[in-house]
């Protein structure tokens, strides 16, 4: 457990499955509402709005039908959403309530920078000065080369997921509850470029890992975390450009991968320096097996050949093969 002090106040931050989460308990202590506040910010159109988005991009298990029956309720006479309400029905994992010392209601970072506007502006970028004081401490402990090119990569890609709302999904007319989908396949794109796979591919060929609550960020090495970042830029202008064809998009993100792989590779500028994940030092079966070596593309491998293997990921749909 980490702390930070945020005007004053002491506010814990726990990890979960790899994730920051902050106590919104904490962050409300000093207000005059306390956590009616949460209550309050909890039981808008808005708030439901935005958790709901950030569930379908990041949760798998999300119950977007029970989502949809939350949203169609909020805010009407006598309906009333608790945290644990939220969690049992939805089963959302972007809130968690812990109990015990330093326990209460936490949340996400990114949704608990998203309450902070809530309480205000100033207590928002407070909160988030304060928070990336704490991770610059954690990476020079750490030596934090890896962990920064893990963050600049989670960074790059809000620049894509904007780009997403900002083009596409104006395009698309979806209904809010459907538009968490746009966002992932956004992901996947960048995915399918670099490794050839999607997240759910990658999830489903590394299930120990995807238990302990790792995806394919957190397994990857320096010269891929860099290349992702890049990517996701490159992609955000070509959606701002008007290339929001995915398959157009995916050949173009391809050739930059392959093209910056090379350069990194050969370059002896120190911070490109080849540096694996921390956690696979965690797991050392994996450095017996091919699942590193497949998270690189492969620079002898014929564009020709990939786009055969990229039209089966496309394709693929773990759905119908469960059900065979």
């Amino acid at each position: 457990m980490s702390k930070i002090i945020v005007n004053g106040q002491t506010i814990n931050i726990i990890q979960q499955g790899g994730e920051d989460y902050i106590s919104l308990t904490e962050m409300v202590e000093q207000h005059p509402d306390g956590n009616k506040l949460i209550e309050r910010w909890f039981n808008t159109k808005s708030t439901i709005d935005f958790l709901g988005v950030w569930e379908q991009m990041y949760n798998q298990d999300f119950k977007t039908p029970e989502f949809r029956g939350f949203r169609e309720n909020v805010g009407s006479g006598g309906f009333f959403i608790s945290a644990k309400k939220w969690i049992e029905t939805t089963n959302a994992i972007g809130i968690t309530a812990k109990a015990g010392r330093g326990g209460g209601t936490y949340a996400h970072k990114d949704i608990a920078f998203e309450f902070g506007t809530y309480i205000s502006p100033v207590f928002k970028l407070a909160l988030i000065k304060e928070f990336q004081r704490l991770k610059d401490e954690e990476a020079k402990k750490l030596g934090g080369h890896w962990d920064f090119r893990r963050f600049t990569a989670k960074v790059n890609l809000k620049i894509q997921t904007d780009a997403v709302k900002e083009v596409i999904i104006p395009q698309t007319h979806l209904p809010v509850e459907k538009q968490g989908i746009l966002y992932a396949e956004a992901s996947d794109i960048i995915y399918l470029a670099m490794f050839g796979y999607t997240s759910r591919q990658w999830r489903d060929n590394n299930p120990e890992l995807a238990k302990k609550g790792w995806n394919i960020r957190d397994v990857a090495n320096t010269h891929q975390l860099i290349v992702l970042a890049n990517l996701e830029n490159i992609d955000a202008l070509l959606i701002k450009n008007g290339i929001t064809d995915k398959h157009t998009r995916i050949q173009e993100l391809r050739k930059e991968a392959l093209s910056q792989v090379k350069l990194l590779r050969t370059s002896t500028e120190l911070q490109h320096e080849l540096i694996e994940s921390p956690h696979l030092a965690e797991h050392k079966r994996l450095s017996q097996t091919d699942t590193t070596s497949k998270q690189t593309p492969s620079l002898n491998e014929p564009l020709s050949d990939f786009n055969n293997k990229l039209k089966t990921a496309l394709n693929y749909n773990p759905k119908k093969e469960s059900d065979k």
